[in-house]
């Protein structure tokens, strides 16, 4: 006699798909379909529809008054402005350049040489102000250029730093000149001796090694003091600036030389 234990089977309900589901929704619809049906018979009917015959059996709807779906937040259209409208008399600008008390003899000497070319290049009205110790300049109405102020204020700011006028003239012809000034203790903080050497390798036997950098990197420097001025186009002040930089941390000036000397050689080479 052979006994058959049943087990209880262990398999998962079936799983409801997408397709069951969505038949129950169907079957849910007709039912209230038949409801619905009833409520529109008493709505009332819209008469703006027209019945379009196609190639098929089926009939298809289509509202004739469609709404105005055109953008009418648009941008306004302002009627363009007369003629004489942008030539009215524009606000005049200042600027003041303050100069140091030791640059006030040399301004005064050379006053004709600062005065004519700010008023017959630019355009500019300057003045000398004796008791503020500045140089005072406005745009007038012969000033053309945009940018004559600060070329002018860039020219004073210059010859105040000690630049001689003839080289501080070039920023006025050149647009591609800047003024670039840094202390020695940015670079390394000597004091005593050790910053008084670090001026004299800058500076060299009667200002040779000043000299040989200005000519190999074609640029004028500036040594008041502690503080150094470099005037010339980005790259060669990159040029000086890095010579300068490698004399203050105590590079021998035969070694400053030498790079100097392969600068220049590939300057003349990119030139031709």
């Amino acid at each position: 006699m052979v006994v058959a234990h049943s087990q209880p089977s262990t398999s998962a309900p079936p799983k409801k798909t997408r397709r069951s589901i969505g038949k129950k929704k169907n079957a849910r619809a007709v039912q209230e379909g038949g409801h619905d049906a009833e409520m529109a018979e008493d709505a009332p009917r819209i008469p703006v529809t027209e019945v379009l015959q196609d190639d098929g059996d089926d009939n298809v709807m289509i509202d004739t008054d469609v709404p105005d779906v055109t953008n009418k937040t648009a941008a306004p259209v302002f009627s363009p402005l007369p003629a004489g409208a942008g030539e009215g008399a524009l606000k005049s600008e200042t600027r003041r350049v303050p100069i140091p008390p030791h640059r006030m003899t040399p301004l005064k000497k050379e006053w004709i040489n600062i005065f004519g070319p700010l008023t017959e290049m630019l355009g500019l009205q300057v003045r000398m102000n004796v008791q503020r110790r500045s140089v005072e300049m406005r745009t007038s109405k012969h000033t053309k250029e945009i940018g004559a102020l600060q070329k002018g204020a860039d020219f004073v700011k210059a010859f105040a730093l000690g630049f001689d006028v003839n080289d501080a003239i070039a920023l006025l012809r050149l647009d591609d000149l800047y003024l670039d000034s840094f202390e020695i203790k940015d670079v390394k903080n000597l004091h005593g001796d050790h910053l008084a050497r670090a001026i004299g390798r800058i500076a060299g036997h009667d200002g040779k090694t000043k000299f040989t950098i200005e000519n190999a990197s074609r640029t004028r420097i500036i040594l008041a003091d502690t503080k150094i001025h470099i005037l010339g186009s980005f790259q060669n002040i990159k040029i000086a600036r890095d010579a300068i930089v490698s004399l203050i941390l105590g590079s021998p000036p035969g070694k400053v030389y030498a790079g100097l000397r392969t600068v220049a050689s590939r300057m003349r080479q990119r030139a031709l």
